[in-house]
């Protein structure tokens, strides 16, 4: 079973959680209807979708709550995960769209230490910022960050992301060099997937790998594809391949689904994901002839 943890910009709606279903377009959540704009909708989505096409069976559980951007809602989710993560079991847990708040984010990586199994851990927006502020970044398997947020996590001295320096936030064609940095200052984790033009792959504080292609401007207007990455990830990160080539893969699914959707100025993430099988058939016959003639 897989795990994803997020919120909902919607002050009405309540902490939910079970298994997420996709319904004539729409996620469905205990029998909550949700639209799938952007943010972890749109992750859950991605990663059903996926899971679906892979044909492992996965279930994907959803922790969710309304927040925009308040709080309230993020401290409910962090002190029901606090309290229910013991319980649960999963191959692995992403953790999304919420507020980051310090104390709670070390009391929900208690909980997962006290797991049965300890489940591959993936951070990404808030709870990313949250684990590094935390000083808990080496505690997780990924982050997924974008070059701003990268940013972030290569400066020691930045409290919040507020205050990130900007000779650092400058740096965006220097990736290697942020990347660089994060690990030095142990603000990050075992590996990175940075979203970008390229896609940055780390191992420990090597590059291992980037992805640029396919690459068409029109994929960066459709909001939500960097979510669609992370919970591409999710499900790859439990299947049966190494860490590096879950995210190398999730990387190039994630842009030729853009590719298969043919991007306009009106298209919605909706229809990249739509197009999730398809690219990763397309990845997973690369791969496969790759690994017969590497």
């Amino acid at each position: 079973m897989l795990g994803i943890v997020g919120t909902v910009p919607d002050l009405q709606f309540p902490l939910c959680h079970g298994p997420a279903r996709l319904i004539d377009g729409r996620l469905n959540i205990g029998g909550r209807d949700i639209p799938i704009n952007r943010g972890t909708p749109a992750l859950l989505a991605a990663a059903l979708k996926a899971a679906e096409w892979m044909g492992g069976g996965e279930e994907v559980y959803a922790f969710l709550v309304g927040d925009i951007g308040v709080g309230e809602g993020s401290r409910k989710l962090y002190a029901f995960l606090a309290s229910h993560l013991p319980e649960l079991e999963f191959e692995a847990l992403t953790f999304h769209y919420i507020q980051p708040d310090v104390d709670w984010h070390v009391k929900v990586l208690f909980a997962v230490e006290s797991m049965r199994q300890r489940p591959i851990l993936i951070a990404d927006a808030g709870f990313m910022y949250a684990a590094k502020m935390s000083g808990q970044a080496a505690s997780y398997d990924f982050f997924t960050p974008d070059v701003g947020e990268l940013a972030f996590l290569a400066d020691e001295l930045a409290p919040h992301p507020f205050y990130t320096r900007g000779f650092i936030l400058h740096q965006n064609n220097k990736v290697p060099d942020l990347i660089r940095r994060a690990y030095q200052h142990d603000n990050a984790p075992a590996h990175l997937v940075v979203k970008g033009q390229p896609d940055y792959i780390t191992c420990g504080n090597q590059v291992v790998a980037t992805v640029d292609q396919p690459s068409f401007a029109a994929m960066e207007a459709i909001g939500g594809t960097g979510d669609t990455l992370t919970g591409l990830l999710t499900v790859l990160c439990a299947a049966a391949f190494s860490r590096t080539d879950a995210a190398v893969l999730a990387a190039k699914a994630n842009r030729w689904a853009g590719y298969y959707a043919d991007p306009g100025p009106a298209t919605q993430v909706i229809e990249l994901i739509e197009t999730i099988p398809q690219a990763l058939a397309k990845v997973m016959e690369q791969y496969q002839k790759e690994k017969t003639h590497g």
